[in-house]
């Protein structure tokens, strides 16, 4: 996904839309979520996982006021 992409992503996504993000296939993403290993913190809300799109912000070194990267 590119930046602006991320940047236009609502405070949270479906999983497919974080592994899409992170560059992760869907059977992978979802085997991780359910062994609690995806790399972000995963919501489960009755059958659906939600990832909170700040986690994967940070996770990607994207930060909203600014250019890429980690803040020094």
């Amino acid at each position: 996904m590119a930046r602006e992409e991320l940047l236009a992503l609502p405070v949270t996504v479906d999983l497919d839309t974080a592994n899409k993000a992170l560059t992760i296939g869907r059977s992978t993403g979802y085997a991780l979520a359910k062994r609690g290993e995806y790399p972000v913190t995963v919501l489960k809300l009755g059958n659906a996982y939600r990832v909170v799109t700040a986690d994967l912000h940070r996770l990607l070194g994207i930060t909203v006021g600014g250019g890429a990267g980690l803040a020094a």
